[in-house]
């Protein structure tokens, strides 16, 4: 299968191939015929899988193709949770259009308002905005949605969870009822699709991976540790993968800032991104960490969507966070295109029951590894399932699994998973287990 195959125009077809991209992605072999062909659709799809084509490329076809209404009011909206799939999805629109005469331009918090307006007053066909400031130009007047052909909301379940329903509605009461509507996201819960049925009009779905999962091509990890001594085991691990880029996820904007700034004290070169950033530092963090000028960047939640990391081999939870899908969000950041990756969780005896969670929504076994050196003072509880020093209850210890010095052939920082010569911590032997996950009942 092809892009030509899709129906996209020869324009279209060019803007990919000069990126490289030839052969669509099952959600994109899926949606595009869809969006193309006029229905409202409910998307499905991990993170990684290519589904911002899959709405933005049918999305410029049928603007192109349909002519404007000749004034500067936008054609289509996308909504997005937050500042940075802004900007990506915004980026993404400029270089599939290459070879076409559309306006595009982009609104989010924490940037000045006068540029906004500026562009929006120039005229513009896409607009992509976060929900906030797009109520804020509505209520000033400087955004018309009253010509609105198509829109998409995408990242559809994280935006619901940021508290941004009330907004979402007040845009949809701006917006003709004949629209063409597009919902995206990386899990579709029942509640939230009940509630896309209200304002989709007979949608097609397309579903391309199971509710709450994430890449099979990813391997999870947990050490336990008492939470006193996680940052010193951070550093080992970080110290080992010395050739790594990698993503470290902490619970609180402070939290991330502290351990940031720990890790550079440490040798580790390392910036932080959270909410309480400026839309300036937080790109910075990015462009830093991208170039390579960052090895490690730290962050919030609020870095779980929409980042474009590609080619990233281990995300660490430095924090498991509070509410269990976050995890495949999280872990959404490796394991992309086809890549391996690793994801590894230092996991203090307070966090028991928010792994045992964890457990159920991944439905995949977790290895757990005892890092020599590193023994917690107790070991983790998980609500019916008990464990010791990381072993179910009932299990003899597992056997010591000495580490061999460090490998000094060549590895790729998109290798993915180690093998056992290539991964871990220095000064010792591990103990290992796997936990297993509940399964679900046929």
């Amino acid at each position: 299968m092809t892009f030509e195959s899709l129906g996209l125009a020869p324009a279209l077809v060019r803007a990919l191939a000069e990126r490289n991209y030839t052969t669509p992605t099952p959600i994109q072999a899926e949606a595009i015929p869809l969006v193309l062909a006029g229905h409202d659709l409910l998307g499905g799809a991990q993170t990684g899988t290519g589904k911002t084509a899959a709405f933005v490329l049918p999305m410029l076809q049928r603007l192109n193709d349909k002519p404007g209404h000749g004034d500067r009011r936008p054609r289509a909206l996308i909504l997005v949770p937050t500042r940075e799939l802004a900007v990506q999805v915004h980026d993404s629109i400029r270089a599939y259009s290459k070879f076409q005469r559309l306006n595009t331009t982009v609104i989010y918090g924490g940037a000045g308002m006068t540029p906004q307006m500026d562009a929006l007053r120039r005229g513009v066909d896409i607009l992509v905005a976060t929900p906030g400031r797009l109520i804020d130009h509505l209520e000033r007047r400087t955004a018309d949605l009253s010509a609105v052909e198509m829109l998409v909301l995408d990242e559809a379940d994280r935006m619901l969870d940021m508290g941004f329903l009330p907004a979402i509605k007040r845009v949809l009461g701006k917006i003709p009822s004949n629209r063409q509507t597009l919902l995206f996201s990386a899990t579709f819960e029942d509640a939230l699709k009940k509630l896309a049925l209200e304002f989709l009009r007979n949608p097609k779905e397309v579903q391309i991976a199971a509710r709450n999962t994430v890449a099979q091509n990813v391997t999870h990890r947990v050490h336990p540790v008492d939470a006193v001594r996680k940052r010193d085991l951070l550093v080992e691990i970080l110290s080992q993968r010395w050739q790594d880029q990698i993503l470290v996820f902490g619970k609180t904007k402070h939290g991330c800032n502290r351990l940031s700034e720990q890790l550079e004290k440490a040798g580790i070169s390392s910036v932080a991104i959270h909410g309480n950033k400026s839309q300036a530092q937080r790109l910075k963090a990015l462009r830093d960490f991208k170039s390579g000028q960052a090895r490690v960047l730290v962050a919030t939640d609020v870095a779980a969507r929409g980042l474009d990391i590609p080619l990233l081999p281990l995300v660490i939870n430095f924090d498991l966070p509070m509410v269990a899908e976050d995890y495949v969000h999280r872990i959404g950041r490796t394991g992309r295109a086809g890549a391996s990756g690793e994801a590894i969780s230092l996991v203090s005896p307070d966090e028991g029951q928010l792994l045992r969670a964890i457990h159920r929504v991944l439905k995949a076994d977790i290895e757990v590894v005892e890092v020599e050196g590193f023994t917690p003072s107790r070991g983790i509880r998980m609500g019916n399932d008990n464990a010791s020093n990381g072993r179910p209850s009932g299990q003899r210890p597992p056997s010591r699994v000495r580490r061999p010095h460090a490998n000094n052939g060549p590895r790729h920082a998109h290798a993915g998973a180690k093998s056992s010569n290539e991964r871990g911590e220095r000064g010792g032997g591990e103990r290992r287990n796997v936990v297993n996950a509940p399964r679900n009942p046929r």
